[in-house]
């Protein structure tokens, strides 16, 4: 199996040093940027499988770097983990409103680091239902990992796109928070139960009316896909 590349961008060099060597000694390949610019000159040039992205960063910040990757349709899929020495809740959701796919708080330790990357990875690769899915209109498609809306294609990031093939298999019956993270995020994972909420409000504008509508609210319980009212 081709060994995954994965892209640190951090101003601090210990901070690269660090992280790289954890990652090199799990026989993952590489690359560093210390700017957001050099960054995307790698991100276009080498096509990572994940950017481990540094929240606070002289000149153009992380954020605004994941947000610029997840509008540009080459780089609205590749996986992001934010790092950053901010720990309030608020941000963290900020972090994930930009597109990112989980974040980690320094200092971390090596092995919570490597746990949160193979988790990003794993559920980076599509999995599940081989057949078409057709519900109101909406056509999933897992050969062609593309959703379309009366015959328009959506534009979907890859958490999104799995919590939508999850609930078109599995239509009519409610998830908690807690088993949608299990069923789509994969088990072990470090993620709160917030997360859900971002994806599923992420998810309901893809969609837009009247589809969003599908994706129902389950007060004190959690989420459902129906097609019924």
């Amino acid at each position: 199996m081709t060994a995954k590349t994965v892209l640190i961008v951090d101003d601090e060099a210990p901070i690269r040093e660090m992280i790289a060597l954890t990652l090199e000694m799990a026989d993952y390949r590489v690359l560093e940027a210390d700017s957001a610019q050099a960054a995307h000159a790698l991100i276009v040039d080498h096509q990572p499988d994940l950017v481990l992205l540094d929240w606070m960063m002289p000149g153009t910040s992380g954020i605004e770097l994941a947000r610029r990757l997840k509008r540009d349709p080459a780089t609205a899929e590749l996986p992001i983990i934010m790092l950053t020495a901010k720990g309030e809740e608020d941000n963290k959701v900020q972090g994930l409103e930009a597109g990112a796919d989980d974040y980690i708080a320094k200092p971390f330790s090596p092995r919570e680091l490597m746990a949160r990357l193979k988790a990003v990875l794993r559920r980076a690769s599509p999995y599940g239902v081989d057949e078409t899915v057709a519900v109101n209109g909406l056509l999933l498609d897992p050969v062609g990992h593309r959703i379309s809306r009366d015959d328009e294609t959506l534009e979907l990031g890859p958490t999104e796109y799995r919590l939508l093939q999850f609930f078109m298999t599995h239509q009519e019956r409610v998830y908690t928070r807690s088993q949608l993270l299990d069923q789509v995020w994969g088990g072990n994972v470090y993620v709160e139960e917030r997360t859900v909420d971002v994806h599923i409000r992420r998810l309901r504008k893809a969609l837009g009316d009247p589809h969003q509508q599908l994706i129902q609210t389950v007060r004190g319980t959690g989420y459902r896909f129906s097609t019924k009212h």
